[in-house]
């Protein structure tokens, strides 16, 4: 009697505790991942055996794509539900890829989806790192990942004197203020951020009037679309002038757009260039 006692209580702890969600850092990695989106292929490619990748956006290639290398060979798929349902993925892994609606409809059809966040610091990115790398069944490497940030970003030294100004401008003729991701990186690179207008905002044209930045951060956005239109603010004359006549640091697209670990190739690119305008006087 006690024996069967203790199997059905052995019996109803187990069943309780199938009922609690597994913690993340103890999934095992999914067997079939799809990928929805470009940024979604970042995480995917960089935490998920090979092997396992059923699909990648069509973008995963592309020169915007930070592990564009690692997506060579990896088949690509549209991200429809009929499509991503085809493939028959345990997990699919989204951004912004797919609509509003597919995740609705991967949930009908039992298959777990792992949304990315959208993070408004480097603290935010950090942690999704950690987060979404355990999703994917690799916490330990989530970790390295999330510590060798910390690094980085403390190896960086902050100025000697007063903090540069510098404007980040692309080529569609648009800005980052406080509030966005780039203002982070203009922080932890030891600049002051030339727009003080929240968001994003059109170049501000008129107070480079009277005013200029101490360095142009410009945004390359190869194959991403990112020719100058004829209407561009970028195209105007008082955006010209600082980029032809101030110091300008490039920063590729591969590295901000989208919020993760390789945001910290634009901070180190921008604190290098900081330090040489420090060592030459400017």
């Amino acid at each position: 009697m006690a024996r069967g006692g203790s199997l059905a209580a052995l019996a109803a702890v187990l069943g309780l505790a199938g009922c609690v969600p597994a913690a993340a850092p103890t999934r095992a990695a999914p067997l079939r991942i799809v990928s929805l989106d470009y940024c979604a292929d970042q995480f995917v490619l960089r935490f998920a055996p090979r092997a396992h990748i059923a699909g990648l956006s069509p973008d995963a290639g592309k020169p915007f794509s930070y592990m564009r290398a690692a997506a060579q060979g990896v088949p690509t798929i549209r991200p429809r539900t009929d499509d991503v349902l085809a493939l028959r993925p345990d997990v699919v892994v989204r951004s912004y890829g797919g609509g509003p609606g597919i995740e609705r409809a991967l949930g009908q059809a039992r298959v777990r989806v792992i949304q990315l966040g959208f993070p408004e610091t480097l603290a935010d990115v950090r942690s999704e790192v950690v987060r979404v790398g355990a999703a994917l069944g690799d916490p330990k490497e989530a970790e390295v990942v999330a510590k060798a940030m910390d690094r980085r970003l403390a190896s960086i030294p902050q100025p000697s004197g007063g903090r540069p100004r510098a404007l980040y401008m692309t080529a569609g003729g648009v800005t980052a203020g406080p509030g966005t991701l780039v203002h982070e990186l203009f922080e932890a690179a030891g600049l002051d951020n030339f727009q003080d207008r929240p968001g994003w905002n059109p170049i501000p044209l008129e107070r480079l009037a009277y005013s200029r930045p101490d360095l142009i951060a410009a945004a390359s956005f190869a194959g991403a679309g990112g020719n100058i239109d004829s209407w561009s603010a970028a195209r105007h004359p008082l955006a010209l002038a600082p980029l032809r006549a101030g110091p300008q640091v490039g920063i590729e697209g591969a590295w901000t757009s989208c919020g993760g670990w390789f945001l910290v190739d634009a901070v180190e690119a921008l604190a290098r260039h900081r330090a040489a305008m420090e060592s030459t006087g400017r």
